[in-house]
């Protein structure tokens, strides 16, 4: 829900009745990921998506019906091999979708009210909301701060609320969004409770230091892939505006040393990538000394081997370790022939996308792999552990996943 936030928020900030799909569960191919979704208003508005086309149109009619009658429901839809031109998935998968009125007089309106606001502006938050449990309690949300503060209630025990915290504070900082299931003792209701958590955190940091034609290309492809571009250089002949109108800052400085004075700021984290393009000894040891120690998602340099086994030497003789050293992804990029800026910008996208997601970067066609990466549901504390849905052929409501 968190992913239509901004206009979303619009919506019900002029007091509309809405009503929200949101995919909780996936299985096999499916098209969108947990926390994608569809909101109808009460004019028969709609906005988001969360099949890619497939579903939209069933999804749809369920929420003008959550409109109608404030129910709360959990539906499965499936791919029918019998009946290709039934209602369901034809690339194979299976998802779970909750359908939740917002409704004026809904008892939680203003927790999603507060959800929404802070994810529209850009505001690290995660909601946690009921999918499985008793139909008096889905659909109940507790919003959960970085401080770990929160309010709304998950409706059932205080103890349980605390728990949804919890996990939700921990999924936050790590920007992730997926289900966490608690056990009967821990549900304090008398059976298993599974939650959705969704993150909405601002957007992860792509820091490219060296200001050079192929750094232009590539803070094009930062910023479409979603990440808040930085362009570094000491150079500020080179660090101009001109030369990167698509970086949304531009920093004149050292590179090892504006590094150092992000991470002091707060504003390198578990999501950041480091691309060093600069080329050049004098800048790229000291920079990558600190940049392999620190917990990132991605360090890449630029370079041709014969750079490369230079660069591990020198950096082996001021006492980095074999294994930080196996944290550089060097040179950079995938194998896709790049000779442009432009090519070279999306060799090296594209390796980015494989560590965040776990590819291998070997062509799809023949490949017996699966298409998404994305790592498995968060399974809470304690003797539950989240199940995989059960295939199903065709719309049905879902009473109980266990």
């Amino acid at each position: 829900m968190l992913d239509i936030a901004e206009e979303l928020s619009r919506w019900v900030e002029q007091g509309r009745d809405v009503a929200v799909a949101t995919v909780v569960a996936v299985g096999g191919s499916a098209p969108r990921r947990p926390g994608a979704a569809l909101a109808v208003d009460s004019e028969g508005a709609a906005i988001g998506s969360v099949s890619g086309g497939c579903v939209e149109g069933a999804v749809y009619e369920l929420c003008r019906q959550a409109l109608t009658d404030g129910r709360t429901v959990l539906e499965r839809f499936g791919y029918d091999d019998e009946d290709a031109f039934a209602v369901g998935l034809t690339c194979g998968g299976v998802i779970d979708i909750l359908v939740t009125p917002v409704r004026a007089d809904s008892p939680g309106r203003r927790v999603f009210a507060a959800a929404l606001a802070a994810a529209a502006r850009g505001e690290a938050a995660a909601l946690a909301r009921i999918t499985v449990g008793p139909d008096e309690l889905r659909g109940r949300a507790l919003l959960v701060r970085p401080d770990g503060s929160y309010e709304g209630s998950l409706g059932g025990h205080p103890e349980l609320d605390r728990t949804a915290a919890g996990e939700a504070r921990g999924m936050l900082d790590a920007g992730r969004t997926g289900t966490v299931v608690v056990g009967e003792r821990g549900s304090r209701c008398g059976q298993p409770l599974t939650f959705l958590v969704e993150s909405s955190v601002p957007p992860p940091r792509m820091i490219v230091f060296g200001a050079v034609d192929f750094a232009s290309a590539l803070a094009r492809a930062g910023a479409f892939l979603g990440y808040h571009v930085t362009v570094c250089d000491a150079r500020p002949v080179f660090a101009t505006r001109d030369r990167f109108p698509d970086a949304d800052e531009i920093v004149v400085a050292w590179p090892h040393l504006y590094l150092a004075s992000a991470v002091a700021d707060g504003l390198v984290d578990g999501r950041t990538v480091l691309c060093v393009l600069t080329h050049d000894a004098k800048f790229d040891v000291p920079l990558l000394e600190l940049a392999l120690r620190l917990p990132v998602a991605f360090v890449g340099a630029m370079g041709s081997r014969r750079t490369h086994e230079d660069r591990n030497r020198r950096l082996r003789d001021i006492g980095l370790t074999e294994r930080e050293l196996a944290r550089l992804h060097s040179p950079i990029g995938l194998d896709l022939g790049a000779r442009t800026p432009e090519e070279t910008a999306l060799s090296i996208a594209a390796e980015i996308v494989a560590a965040r997601r776990g590819g291998s970067g070997v062509s799809l066609k023949g490949a017996h792999i699966p298409i998404h990466h994305d790592g498995p549901p968060v399974a809470a504390r304690g003797p539950a552990a989240m199940r995989a849905p059960k295939p199903a052929a065709r719309v049905g409501r879902i009473e109980s996943v266990a």
